[in-house]
């Protein structure tokens, strides 16, 4: 995708027209490249730059732990025990998790002492959890579940187009 092709969203748009708009930019970086680092990376710098609020954006990897993977933001803990913290609990729970404020959140991993609420969105693939996109923001109840909804869509692309170069066995 070139910068022409990128749009950025006017501010006085509605939370599903600016979705909406993201995913359509989102499905541009990833069309016609198959690498998961790649399409992880750009879709990382993607959020990171275009949500508002948002102090970290990026991906973890399962790797019998989530091993750290591509990311926008400070450096960040590398390896999170299955069930430990929002995005080992999402893993174990296969589902999409919303903390509205992560000191409530029991066993929250504090990689960077700003953040305060965060979402993690599992990567599925044939019913495994291949890892989690895990955005975090200093602001207490940043996110919603109009943001789950649409970040749920744009992990899928993410598996979705790079699905060629991965199996089970892979990750």
């Amino acid at each position: 995708m070139n910068e022409a092709q990128y749009t950025q969203l006017p501010l006085t748009s509605g939370k599903d027209e600016f979705y909406q708009e993201v995913t359509r930019n989102a499905l541009a970086l990833l069309q016609g490249e198959t690498d998961l680092i790649a399409n992880c990376a750009n879709i990382a710098a993607l959020l990171y730059h275009t949500l508002e609020k948002v102090n970290w954006c990026g991906f973890y990897f399962l790797k019998e732990e989530l091993v750290l993977g591509p990311f926008q933001g400070k450096p960040a803990c590398v390896r999170i025990a299955v069930g430990r913290g929002v995005c080992g609990a999402a893993v174990q729970e296969q589902c999409t998790l919303v903390v509205q404020d992560v000191e409530q959140f029991p066993g929250h991993i504090a990689c960077d002492s700003a953040s305060r609420s965060e979402i993690v969105v599992p990567m599925m693939f044939d019913d495994a959890v291949l890892g989690v996109l895990d955005i975090d923001s200093p602001i207490i109840g940043r996110f919603d579940e109009t943001d789950a909804h649409y970040l749920e869509k744009i992990v899928h692309a993410v598996v979705y187009a790079s699905s060629s170069t991965f199996n089970s066995e892979t990750m």
